[in-house]
């Protein structure tokens, strides 16, 4: 296994040249380092520190899926990956590293239906929801940010002006923060930050896995093509 060294100079050029040529030409010739420096290393990374948070690494393609997208650039501008399983969050640890530099974070990333109506009733709870507000907040004074997109007005059946509105408006509730690239990132600091990161998290994941957890509903089919 490669041992996480960190992300040098190179590395943030080597994004920045892709967001600029963004071709298989630009990344054939590249292979090597992208394989070795930023993907291997990303790995070493999550599998070192998933020896301490538990759970199992999953790396995710460099590669778009472009068949439905009207961008057709091949490549993402990104890599990361999650660690499963861990007792901190069910859902997933998250790391990424790009041009402008290390990301790490946890949540829910997208929930789905049956999801948001308990994520919604547990935010209306008179004791379950002022837990939410209080650790959201103490997540943003460590200076997390709350990601993830939301409804325009309240969603039906709850009052446009309740205390928790912010928190009942979310489609999906995850949260993180960035280690901007400067001339590197070393190794110390990159395990430090996605640790300390994903530990400021945990209380909010944690509250998510209780309250709201996995979805039961199947995932839907693809329609055949005629």
């Amino acid at each position: 296994m490669t041992k996480f060294e960190g992300f040098g100079p190179g590395v943030r050029k080597w994004f920045e040249d892709l967001e600029a040529d963004n071709s298989r030409e630009y990344f054939s010739a590249s292979r090597d380092f992208f394989e070795q420096s930023i993907r291997g290393q990303m790995e070493a990374l999550l599998i070192e520190l998933s020896k301490k948070f538990g759970g199992e690494v999953t790396m995710f393609r460099q590669n778009r899926d472009i068949r439905f997208s009207p961008d057709k650039s091949p490549y993402k501008t990104n890599t990361y990956g999650v660690v499963y399983g861990s007792d901190s969050a069910a859902q997933g640890l998250y790391a990424s590293i790009s041009a402008t530099g290390l990301v790490a974070g946890s949540g829910y990333h997208m929930m789905a239906p049956d999801q948001l109506d308990r994520y919604r009733r547990q935010v209306s709870d008179l004791r379950n929801g002022p837990e939410l507000a209080k650790l959201v907040a103490k997540a943003e004074k460590a200076a997390l940010e709350l990601w993830g997109d939301s409804l325009a007005t309240a969603p039906r059946g709850y009052p446009k002006d309740h205390e928790r509105i912010e928190l009942l408006r979310r489609k999906s509730l995850s949260l993180g923060a960035t280690l901007e690239f400067g001339r590197g990132i070393n190794r110390a600091d990159g395990l430090g930050f996605v640790a300390k990161t994903w530990r400021a998290a945990a209380p909010v994941t944690g509250w998510l896995d209780r309250h709201v957890g996995p979805s039961s509903t199947p995932p839907r089919r693809p329609r055949a093509r005629r």
